[in-house]
């Protein structure tokens, strides 16, 4: 296929689908989402082709923790259809975004509502079946963003969908050979000589090597090159700290493979980045089409920093702290580290692409991980956080933007087409 079909025929479950930023907001807002999800269940239990209240549903599961069954309600879902659609806030849409996702957890795919909630944009979510397996034709649409993200579990879907959008009728954004680029071993050979940036050799090892180094059987230089007590381990495919450690000894990694059983990790040096005040400072930083924008700022005293359990809301003097970030990052962070975020962005080639970092005590940028798929939202209580709702607007407007200078380059290239 060298490009999209006409639409076929819908009803009016399309506009029925609330989606993940709606049913985010109402998690981060404290809803109890239990009878929203059981009245879901039962409005597809009455009308057993309503693949909107399925996926809806696995999306509040996923949020209870019951993961298990939240996969085996999407995959219900999906049997029923591969194409949903949210209708743009704004009316009417000045945008037909198509995004192709991954069957999965929330962790599968980029999540491109936050970025689009109540705009002038339709996005069109079309998720990709294993095999090659279509059953709904492609909607038409303006651009085309790859959202899967870069997991194993997505690897051959990406691999066909490299061989599918080489000669895509319409603007492609992320494409899937540069998604591959984030993988946290490629990331890190990347941008290793990269100007301005320090960021640590990632290795993909397997568990017979650790268990070698954790019983003395085998020298830590030749197993893990460039790495040295204490270092960083997780699995392969972990994000958001899960069975995240820092290893300080040999004794520890024993104790840690015996608590997590995978085949596979990724391995790096640790690097102490707390500041002169002892506490540590990671940033999230937006790339849109290579220019830089702040998503937040945490504050902790624990190097293993996440921004819901930094202790931000609890602490105003950490808010104003992230609050003088936002307002001074263009003057300020930006300026300082402009060719080391440059560097990402050329090397890594996605025209949306996020960053994980923190500062070197010699003023170098320590990226921690570069990912298009890291959650970037405006879910936060406005009066605890009255600074962030207009930074985010910012980033989600230069966001839309992106999109439409590509969508529009594609109409100057055929100003005849009919869209």
């Amino acid at each position: 296929m060298n490009g999209p079909t006409s639409p076929k025929a819908r009803d009016d479950a399309d506009s029925r689908l609330l989606g993940l930023a709606a049913l985010l907001r109402l998690n981060f807002s404290g809803a109890d989402l239990s009878r929203l999800g059981t009245d879901l269940l039962s409005r597809a239990a009455a009308a057993p082709d309503d693949a909107c209240a399925l996926l809806d549903a696995s999306y509040i599961l996923q949020f209870k923790g019951e993961d298990a069954l939240a996969m085996a309600v999407q995959q219900e879902a999906l049997g029923l259809r591969q194409h949903f659609c949210l209708q743009a806030g704004e009316r009417p849409s000045r945008l037909r975004v198509l995004a192709l996702m991954a069957p999965g957890d929330l962790m599968s795919n980029v999540p491109l509502e936050c970025l689009l909630e109540n705009g002038d944009a339709d996005l069109h979510l079309y998720f990709v079946l294993p095999e090659g397996r279509s059953r709904d034709p492609m909607p038409e649409h303006d651009v085309l963003f790859v959202a899967l993200s870069e997991t194993s579990d997505n690897a051959p879907l990406l691999d066909a969908l490299e061989r599918r959008l080489a000669d895509w009728s319409r603007p492609v954004v992320n494409q899937p050979a540069a998604i591959r680029r984030v993988a946290r071993d490629r990331a890190s050979e990347l941008l290793a000589d990269a100007p301005g940036i320090a960021m640590p050799p990632t290795l993909r090892v397997p568990r017979a090597a650790l268990a070698a180094v954790a019983a003395g059987e085998a020298a830590m230089d030749e197993s893990l090159p460039g790495c040295e007590f204490p270092i960083i381990v997780r699995p392969l495919d972990s994000h958001a700290g899960h069975d995240l450690c820092k290893v300080g000894d040999r004794a520890a990694l024993q104790s840690y493979l015996a608590a997590v059983t995978v085949d596979r990790f990724f391995v790096s040096p640790f690097i102490d980045y707390r500041s002169s005040d002892g506490l540590f400072r990671k940033f999230r930083i937006a790339l849109i089409d290579g220019r830089p924008y702040a998503c937040h700022m945490a504050v902790s005293d624990d190097w293993m920093i996440h921004y819901l359990n930094a202790g931000m809301a609890d602490s105003a003097a950490k808010r104003a702290e992230e609050e003088r970030f936002m307002a001074t990052f263009d003057q300020d962070f930006a300026v300082r580290h402009a060719q080391a975020l440059a560097a990402i962005a050329q090397r890594m080639g996605l025209e949306y692409v996020c960053i994980d970092c923190a500062e070197t005590a010699d003023g170098r940028l320590l990226v921690f991980e570069v990912d298009h798929a890291m959650v970037v939202h405006a879910l936060d209580p406005e009066d605890v956080y009255p600074y962030k709702l207009p930074q985010m607007r910012k980033v989600f407007g230069a966001f839309r933007e992106m999109l439409g200078r590509h969508a529009g380059r594609a109409r100057a290239r055929s100003p005849s087409r009919e869209h």
